[in-house]
């Protein structure tokens, strides 16, 4: 198993504890994600880390290459009957590996998935910091699952936290997380962020 395997899991292992404890109402919290719940993020993410590249592209092929459709899909066939058991079904399943086992795109999903999650319920967690660094640069270089470095292109960006600097242009700078959820596409960051580079990095995000 490669390391970013290992620290995917572990950040796996940190949002099962997190989550043990909800509540029924808080099982059906609003998240950073679109109009999903709790327990639907969860069952993506457990949906997800099921698939290999292969199952993926023939689900999506099957619904036509939307990927709502797609994930509405997979994340309906993960669900358990109750929150509980869609979490302890999670718990017991592997890394995601998408689009190949050794990649970060996995550990980029389990990232933004779980603040996304977490910070509408108050939750505070900070991921591992070698992982989180490599979701930053994978994000500012790459277009996986979401459109992130075409997103900040011709922004600076620097974090606070970290040693991390990344691109040319006016300048977005914050936590680390924080940049890594903007980049993600999640506007709720914003707020948090400073620079001159901020207003068209909202403009893009609206």
């Amino acid at each position: 198993m490669t390391k970013l395997s290992v620290i995917q899991l572990r950040e796996r292992d940190a949002l099962v504890d997190d989550l043990r404890s909800l509540s029924p109402e808080q099982w059906r919290s609003a998240t950073l994600c679109g109009e999903w719940d709790v327990e639907e993020v969860v069952s993506h993410l457990g949906a997800a880390s099921r698939l290999s590249f292969p199952a993926w592209l023939r689900s999506m092929i099957g619904a036509r290459f939307d990927p709502d459709v797609h994930n509405r899909r997979r994340l309906e066939e993960f669900r358990g009957s109750s929150p509980e058991e869609t979490l302890e079904t999670y718990a017991g399943i592997g890394p995601i590996g998408l689009p190949r086992k050794e990649s970060v795109g996995g550990l980029g999903e389990m990232i933004v998935h779980g603040e996304d999650i977490r910070r509408p319920l108050g939750i505070r967690h900070d991921p591992d910091p070698d992982g989180l660094s490599a979701v930053a640069t994978f994000f500012a270089t790459k277009d996986f699952a979401v459109n992130s470095k075409t997103l900040v292109e011709g922004l600076r960006l620097r974090a606070s936290d970290a040693e991390f600097d990344a691109g040319h242009g006016p300048e977005v700078s914050g936590r680390l997380l924080d940049l890594v959820m903007a980049m993600a596409g999640r506007r709720a960051v914003l707020e948090d962020l400073k620079g001159d580079g901020v207003p068209e990095l909202r403009r893009r995000l609206d």
